[in-house]
């Protein structure tokens, strides 16, 4: 990986988990490099390019958080996170024992973390920063810096998600439960679904999408029957079956493959525990080519 590539890896693997946001993440990334490069043209010694370039990002994304949670307490609808497809070499974002801090479901308990309590937190607990290197990025005393990782900790543990360790038995479980899904076998999909279990949506008030969370195995395994109703009479539409956030998932493509949703699952103890569908049009630039599901949706039946 060139000088560069590292930089921008170092500063968008802190910049997104931070923001749940691709698009706020690269914006963050643009302006670390340009002051990096700055600093650099100034004759300025920087001792670890990588350590910088991740600081001025922490540093960029706690004001983008101040601003963006004011955007979000209006927001139509539940938020979710812009999903990101990892698993595969080139991805900056994803190192295999850092998957967990990718998932959706980590992203949104970030979320009841204040900008401040996020940024302590990850450089502590998902990026192994001392105390003392993490004091001088968000500007604290070291003291303080542990008081704000003991806080946060506390408040992460407690709701943590769990998932299977085992990437097979969790890719073998997903393989089953959209077979189930895709053949509408309720029994079948209702036997792989904790009975917990709860299914989120997002679609921004731009497409439809659940107005608020469901839980319990019935209520979730009839809704995705129903989707997948609702999806088979619509024209060429698929599922192509990838790695969301670390975790097993799916993209829905129209007949032209452009994408119009994503699936995310996370599985532990050998069952679904929940699912999240992200079907906002804001969110999905970044994967390809976007559908109109409004104008799939008034397309004759099959």
């Amino acid at each position: 990986m060139s000088d560069l590539a590292e930089l921008r890896a170092a500063a968008f693997s802190v910049a997104y988990r931070m923001l749940g946001s691709v698009s706020e993440a690269e914006d963050v990334v643009q302006e670390t490099l340009i002051r990096v490069h700055a600093t650099l043209g100034r004759g300025e010694r920087i001792e670890s390019p990588r350590a910088y370039a991740a600081t001025v990002a922490t540093r960029l994304a706690i004001d983008a958080l101040r601003s963006a949670r004011l955007r979000r307490e209006i927001y139509v609808g539940e938020w979710l996170p812009e999903p990101i497809v990892t698993g595969v070499e080139h991805d900056p974002a994803l190192r295999a024992e850092l998957a967990d801090s990718l998932s959706l479901a980590f992203l949104v308990l970030l979320e009841s973390l204040s900008p401040e309590q996020r940024a302590v937190f990850l450089l502590r607990e998902v990026f192994g920063y001392g105390y003392g290197e993490i004091a001088d990025i968000v500007g604290k005393s070291e003291d303080n810096a542990r008081q704000i990782a003991a806080r946060a900790r506390r408040h992460v543990e407690e709701r943590r998600p769990r998932f299977d360790t085992s990437r097979e038995r969790r890719d073998a479980l997903a393989d089953r439960f959209f077979a189930a899904a895709q053949e509408g076998e309720l029994e079948a999909l209702e036997a792989l679904l904790a009975e917990d279990v709860e299914l989120h949506g997002d679609g921004g008030g731009k497409v439809p999408a659940l107005a608020r969370a469901l839980r319990g195995r019935n209520r979730v395994a009839r809704t995705l029957l129903a989707w997948n109703r609702q999806r088979q009479k619509l024209r060429g539409v698929s599922l192509r079956r990838v790695e969301i956030n670390g975790q097993p998932g799916a993209l829905v493509l129209d007949y032209e493959g452009r994408v119009f949703g994503v699936f995310a699952l996370d599985i532990h103890d050998g069952r679904v525990q929940s699912l999240r569908s992200v079907v906002n049009p804001d969110k999905l630039g970044h994967l390809g080519d976007v559908g109109d599901m409004r104008a799939l949706l008034r397309t004759p039946a099959r």
